[in-house]
Order: structure tokens, then C-alpha cells, then sequence
């Protein structure tokens, strides 16, 4: 048996333009991290007893006899890429709800390669995991989805990613201490709207308005750049709200289904209760709002949400692992 324990993350600025769509033309940069949230994928071969071939436990139980009947489509996907044909389980838990905004599909996809490998004794580097959960979710299931969260799955920590116009990645991670960040997740707290949105419904919208959206995705990078200056300089956290509401303003010019009535409402509700800044996490829709909060404001901002999950959370330096092996 294999346990692979894999990060969500929070992507701070730069989301949109690590679509392959936009960066192969204009280069993509995507700044933020890895946090103490995770998905656990757990793996083994079945014996020969049961009058199934394989299980496979998410929301539903599945049991098949034939990798093409498994409906998960990222199960399904990457054990075909595998070719594996031995008998199989695999379970999957998360900290958090899934299609919630944190990256938990990549992380999914990531951590069960990260297990499968390591349950036939191969080796996988952190950008192999990363370039094939790509492949998997961009190339075979036509996900319309970005390339960061693949990335902050496989190799965590806080970073900045910038994407090449060849279709290359530089990572470059940063140092709590060193980047005078280390209070920054002090101040940051998610609010679970209550709303699970798919993803790719949004990005569709704005992949179709690409056009468009390039001038906005131009924007959206030149805010990223802002705050990777301010962060060699000691970032604040009255600096990283400020830019963190421009950055949202511009978000959701991107499609109109990023955001809604009541999410709108819930952002002027967290400013009200003594939040300085905020935006919603991943494509929009529903999921969590990330909110800016100084420590003598935060007593009130979470008396103001009392009927609402917060979730604190720390930024974390590692990636996909494997916490449990018994083969």
C-alpha cells in the first residue's frame, strides 16, 4: 500500500495568464504557494479474490473490471497513460471541498501518479509529475485549466512561476524570512462561500474571449510584477491587499459568470467587518474568497462570519510525498 499526501494552494496574483493559450504569446508569470491543506491518495494492488478488478473510492465507490469503464475521468485517464492492467484500489481524501477554487483537481492528479510510481517501484521527478499532470488534464481530458497548479502541487512552496513562450517554466521559491513574508498567512483568511463551481464552464468563458481578455491578462501580469517588486523590497500586508482589490477589479472583467450577487456581496461584507483586501480564489464562481485582515481587525472580521466556515492556513515548502509505503 501507498500513501501520497499532496498540497492545495492559493494563488495569489498572475492567475489567467499561466493558460498555455495566452503564455505561448506573451510569456505568463503566477505568484503564491502551497498551503497545510491536503489531498491523500492511497494505492494498492487488489488480489485476485474479488469479482471486480479494480475499486476506486471517491464520491462514489466504483468497482470495474475494465480500466474504460472507471467513470473518475482523471483515474481513468492516467491509468491508461500507465497501462496498467493489474488489478487496483485507490481512495481519495481532501482537508477541503473539492472544486472549491484551491487547485484540488492538479493536486488530485498529481498525487496519484505520485503514488502509482512509487506502488511499481519507479522513480518520478517533481517537474515529470507536474509535465504529465499537464498533459493529462490539458491534452487528454481538454480541461480548459491553467498550468500553475500542477506545478505547486509537485514541487510546493511559495513562488513565483513565470512561463516561456516555448512552453518552458522557471520557478523561483522564496524564503519567508529572507522575502520579509513571513507574516503575510498571519493575515490571510479564506471564507467558503458555499458554492462548488466547475471550473472549466469559466474558463471556457474566458478562453472564448480571449481576445479580448488579452489586454486585461496584460494587466493582471503588470499587478504580479508590482508585487514581486514590493516583496524584494519587504512586502506589507496594507500593499498586498491594495494590489490584491486591483487585481480582482480586473478579474472579473475576465467573464461574467467569476462572480455573482451574493459573492459580491460576501467580498463588501468581508471589507465591512475589517477586512483591507480580497478576491475570490481560482476561476470565480463560488469556492472560497482569500481575504487581507490586519491582527487588531480580525476578532471582528470573524464575529462578522460566524455563519460562514474560515479556514486559517499556513504556507508550506513541500510538495507531493509519499508518507506511507508498504509494498
Amino acid at each position: 500500500m501507498i500513501i501520497s499526501k499532496t498540497p492545495f494552494r492559493i494563488s495569489l496574483f498572475g492567475g489567467g495568464t499561466d493558460f498555455p493559450s495566452y503564455y505561448l504569446k506573451n510569456g505568463g508569470c503566477v505568484v503564491g504557494g502551497t498551503i497545510d491543506k491536503f489531498c491523500y491518495v492511497t494505492a494498492r494492488h487488489l488480489p485476485e479474490v474479488f469479482n471486480f478488478k479494480h475499486r476506486i473510492v471517491w464520491s462514489k465507490n466504483e468497482t470495474v473490471n475494465n480500466v474504460n469503464e472507471i467513470v473518475h475521468p482523471t483515474v481513468k485517464a492516467v491509468l491508461k497513460l500507465m497501462k496498467i492492467s493489474k488489478g487496483l484500489e485507490v481512495h481519495y481524501q481532501g482537508d477541503l471541498q473539492k472544486n472549491s477554487g484551491l487547485g484540488t483537481s492538479s493536486s488530485f492528479c498529481v498525487g496519484l501518479f505520485h503514488a502509482l510510481y512509487s506502488l511499481y517501484k519507479k522513480k518520478i521527478s517533481k517537474k515529470d509529475l507536474a509535465l504529465k499532470s499537464i498533459h493529462i488534464e490539458q491534452k487528454i481530458l481538454k480541461e480548459n485549466c491553467g498550468s500553475q497548479d500542477q506545478i505547486w502541487a509537485s514541487y510546493g512552496g511559495f513562488n513565483i512561476i513565470n512561463f516561456k513562450k516555448n512552453g518552458n517554466f522557471i520557478i523561483k521559491k522564496l524564503n519567508k524570512k529572507e522575502n520579509k513574508f513571513e507574516n503575510l498567512d498571519k493575515n490571510m483568511f479564506l471564507v467558503y462561500t458555499g458554492l462548488n463551481r466547475f471550473s472549466d464552464d469559466i474558463e471556457k468563458d474566458k478562453i472564448k474571449n480571449i481576445d479580448k481578455n488579452f489586454n486585461n491578462l496584460d494587466k493582471i501580469k503588470i499587478i504580479t510584477n508590482m508585487f514581486i517588486k514590493n516583496l524584494n523590497n519587504g512586502i506589507s500586508i496594507d500593499n498586498c491587499a491594495e494590489l490584491m482589490n486591483e487585481y480582482w477589479y480586473i478579474k472579473k472583467l475576465l467573464s461574467r459568470k467569476v462572480t455573482n450577487s451574493y459573492i459580491d456581496e460576501l467580498y463588501k461584507e468581508g471589507i465591512n467587518n475589517g477586512a483591507i483586501g480580497g478576491k475570490i480564489i481560482g476561476s470565480g464562481g463560488g469556492g472560497f474568497l482569500l481575504f487581507c485582515c490586519k491582527k487588531n481587525k480580525q476578532k471582528n472580521f470573524f464575529k462578522g462570519f460566524n455563519k460562514l466556515p474560515i479556514i486559517k492556513f499556513n504556507f508550506t515548502e513541500t510538495g507531493s510525498e509519499i508518507i506511507f509505503k508498504n509494498i
